[in-house]
């Protein structure tokens, strides 16, 4: 992640507990790339819920397993898969009565509009669910907001923000569980529209993004954006040259094999949210075992120096690129 992004801002790592019962509550602006960000970012070793469609092939499903994923199901997944929850929501009772953390994305799905969506209440059956068999668990919940300047692009830079904690007991009352359950999620949706940009999806929506790519504003100050967007006023961003922008046809040419596999791939993904996902992976797959079998050659037809040197000289180019390149705030397909 260090290669891959520009700069990842964090602030609020103080909120997290050290120990004890945590839900990590985050919005999915961008696909599986989303929970990586948080989990490299997080001193909790997490499970996580994703998207039951991932795990369809058997050596995914173990290896997603062996990362400490489960899979959630969803309608979308068809009504007779959902009985399949109730096995997923007694692991979940389990992680947190064993006091470790769990991360969920409440939204339901990933979506690259900047704005908060309206929280599924899949979550409260397992806070709820697991005070119900354990009244004495306290189980503190962290609201998570993540929001790229421009997931689709080379570098980004991300801001990660955690929020206060909320203690899930304090809403646990069964006797008036539908409105507690409202309750919470208002609380946990009130932080999340502070922690990342947040603009309203209404009539207006468009036209408010519009005018934030027009002065290319940098999306990962989420403070002053969420200000501008109550305000009205948006303040203009000032435009940077890259002095390094000569470095990337050489990093192309000296990566032309990964290169082309990822851009066949890109052709083939037909959904925007997962550009980062499929990028990630191939660039970690492919680029490192390129570069090695690269470096092998260049020691085997001259000496091992000079492939050493070759090696430390192509990671040094893609460092200088990804941490110097200027990322535009506006996503291609708005």
């Amino acid at each position: 992640m260090f290669f891959y992004t520009k700069k990842i801002k964090v602030t609020g790592k103080e909120n997290i507990p050290k120990k004890g019962a945590v839900l990590f509550m985050v919005n999915h602006p961008n696909g599986l790339i989303d929970p990586l960000i948080v989990a490299v970012n997080n001193p909790r070793v997490q499970h996580f819920l994703v998207r039951a469609a991932t795990f369809k092939k058997p050596l995914i499903k173990k290896f997603l397993g062996t990362l400490n994923l489960m899979p959630i199901y969803r309608i979308r997944d068809g009504v007779q898969q959902l009985g399949r929850n109730q096995e997923i929501f007694e692991k979940c009772f389990s992680i947190l009565n064993n006091q470790k953390a769990l991360m969920i994305f409440p939204e339901g799905s990933h979506d690259k509009r900047r704005t908060v969506r309206p929280l599924s209440k899949g979550f409260s059956r397992i806070v709820f669910g697991a005070l119900e068999k354990n009244p004495d668990l306290q189980i503190h919940i962290i609201p998570v907001g993540l929001t790229y300047q421009n997931p689709s692009v080379y570098p980004s830079n991300v801001c990660l923000q955690y929020g206060n904690s909320i203690l899930a007991n304090d809403y646990f009352k069964p006797e008036t569980i539908n409105s507690e359950i409202k309750r919470l999620k208002d609380a946990i949706s009130s932080q999340l529209k502070t922690l990342s940009v947040h603009i309203p999806a209404d009539d207006n929506y468009q036209k408010t993004l519009d005018k934030f790519n027009a002065v290319n504003v940098d999306f990962t100050c989420v403070d002053e954006v969420n200000k501008m967007v109550e305000s009205g006023v948006i303040f203009k961003r000032k435009r940077t040259f890259n002095f390094f922008d000569f470095l990337k046809p050489i990093i192309i040419l000296n990566s032309i094999i990964p290169w082309i596999i990822w851009k066949y791939a890109e052709h083939k993904n037909d959904e925007f949210e997962f550009i980062d996902t499929f990028r990630y992976g191939i660039s970690t797959l492919a680029f490192g075992l390129f570069y090695m079998l690269q470096t092998y050659l260049v020691s085997w037809f001259l000496t091992w120096k000079i492939g050493l040197i070759y090696l430390a000289s192509s990671l040094i180019l893609l460092l200088i690129y990804s941490k110097t390149h200027p990322t535009p705030a506006k996503l291609p397909l708005e």
